[in-house]
């Protein structure tokens, strides 16, 4: 068998199941670029519906809700007062083995039953409890919560709304951990689901849906450079040369072959940047040089040092302002307050914004927060000094390792940015002589680190985030020009992809006949 024959099947047979998965990529991914990802409670939205906190009922301080409780005094863990179960409440630590002790009597919060739950789902709607119906509990991951196994499990209702919204609630944690709603639901089905292959039973096996996504994402790569190379080979340029003679297919066969010899170089970046995307090699995961979480708090918070909340003491800082949740820091070794309030506009554009951040990036520029001082009650606006943040850095360092340059960004670089310019600014970045190149940048506003990027986290930078939403900066911020430039190249691939299928349906369907006629004679 000659090589361009060996091309030409190898292409056709491979193309026929995978041509159906490049439109089903291709579709969600236009989706997904306006709907985001699966339905999630934002960090934005929680702050936006809970309850205001209610510090006349406060009657412990940090110290003395903690000695009513099971936390460690010397490192109690991230801190907040919140309100739980409509009280004010210490959470101190996170996740599933948080402690939460009521701030009005030193009650230890006990997991919630199903009236109280079906509370806690009316109050984050404000709603009456009898439009709230409860569905099941779930105790297994279901296709919403296929990312909260750790927080499993939840009561799961239904809401008597336009909306068809559907709650899960944690009895642990007295809280609701997702929404979602019926457009969400139904976009996530068009997008995210089919695009990353996030159905239920194979989810939940993360390998066999690590390797199915990996698989299928090479065998793309495959059949893509097949493509471009039959677009070399089949091409026979005429004499004198003409284009339309130079090709030697007709009809829909040339425009499969034109848009694939266009299309096809698009396909593989895309296909390839999604494999990339699922870390297949080694080297994707090296770990360099990381500071540890205390290296500009000083140590962990020091409970004795944050008095009882009250409510005079806060009002004339909020000016008017409702305050939801009050969070202990520690920063430079001196106690602080993060007071987070409710504030207006959009409540869901950090679930859109997840899908064109860089990944090793942490914290947002949120609008509704305030840094206060435990020690004077006073609010706090100027970002901390580089020369200490500097020092603590370098005295952190091993003896090996040094900073070679800093420098304050007012704007955002190539590896730390975001669409919607949520990620904080100005940030300090600060350059490494570790063997993987380290960059560490700083919310000098917070005095925290959030984000580690080393050599190889950049040249994955390009090869995920910049071949997959074409991600370069001479017009990744210039919308609409982004999306029509991402829209137009995928109809294209759609299209190459549909006639390429329905070639290969109608070669099956000959084949099948022709093997039914030889049947018949025999």
């Amino acid at each position: 068998m000659s090589f361009r024959r060996l091309l030409i099947l190898s292409h056709r047979w491979l193309g026929i199941p995978m041509s159906v998965l490049f439109i089903v990529w291709f579709v969600s991914g236009i989706v997904m670029m306006y709907a985001g990802g699966m339905p999630q409670l934002t960090e934005p939205q929680r702050i936006e519906r809970a309850e205001p906190l209610d510090l006349d009922a406060v009657r412990l301080s940090p110290t003395q809700a903690a000695e009513r409780g099971f936390v460690f005094l010397e490192d109690p863990g991230p801190t907040v007062l919140r309100m739980v179960d409509g009280r004010p409440a210490y959470r101190f630590g996170e996740g599933r083995w948080a402690e939460t002790v009521f701030a009005d009597s030193g009650e230890i919060l006990e997991p919630l039953d199903l009236p109280r739950s079906r509370a806690v789902a009316a109050r984050f709607l404000a709603m009456p409890e009898d439009r709230i119906e409860f569905e099941r509990t779930v105790t297994e991951p279901d296709q919403w919560t296929l990312v909260l196994a750790r927080d499993l499990p939840l009561h799961k209702f239904r809401a008597d709304d336009d909306a068809g919204t559907e709650l899960y609630v944690s009895p642990e944690r007295a809280e609701v951990v997702l929404v979602t709603t019926r457009m969400s639901r139904a976009v996530a089905w068009l997008g995210t689901i089919p695009h990353w292959f996030y159905f239920t039973p194979l989810r939940v096996n993360q390998p066999v849906w690590y390797w199915t996504v990996v698989v299928a994402s090479a065998l793309g790569c495959v059949l893509a450079v097949l493509g471009l190379a039959l677009g070399v080979v089949q091409f026979r340029p005429s004499r004198p040369f003409r284009l339309s003679a130079s090709i030697r297919y007709r009809g829909w066969m040339r425009w499969h072959y034109l848009l694939g010899t266009v299309f096809g170089v698009f396909t593989l970046t895309w296909v390839f940047s999604g494999l990339m995307s699922m870390e297949p090699f080694e080297w994707t995961r090296a770990q360099g040089f990381r500071f540890g979480q205390d290296v500009l708090s000083g140590g962990p918070i020091e409970l004795a040092r944050y008095a009882r909340a009250e409510r005079s003491d806060w009002a004339s800082l909020l000016d008017g302002r409702t305050l939801k949740e009050i969070e202990l820091l520690r920063i430079d070794d001196e106690p602080y307050y993060l007071a987070r309030y409710t504030h207006g506009g959009p409540t869901d554009s950090a679930k859109r914004e997840r899908l064109h951040q860089p990944y090793p990036i942490s914290g947002r520029n949120e609008a509704g927060q305030l840094l206060v001082s435990a020690e004077s009650l006073s609010a706090r606006e100027a970002p901390f000094s580089t020369a200490d943040i500097l020092g603590r850095l370098k005295a952190a360092l091993p003896p090996e390792h040094h900073i070679v340059e800093h420098e304050l960004l007012e704007d955002y670089d190539a590896y730390y940015y975001s669409r919607g310019r949520q990620a904080p600014l100005p940030v300090l970045r600060v350059k490494l002589d570790d063997p993987l190149e380290t960059w560490v940048y700083v919310d000098p506003h917070l005095a925290r680190v959030v984000a580690h990027i080393h050599r190889l986290n950049r040249v994955e930078r390009w090869l995920f985030n910049g071949l997959h939403s074409l991600d370069f900066a001479f017009w990744y911020d210039k919308r609409p020009l982004w999306d029509l430039g991402l829209i137009v190249l995928s109809i294209g691939a759609i299209v190459m992809s549909a006639i390429g299928f329905v070639f290969g349906v109608r070669r099956i369907g000959r084949n099948l006949r022709r093997a039914a006629r030889r049947a018949r004679r025999v």
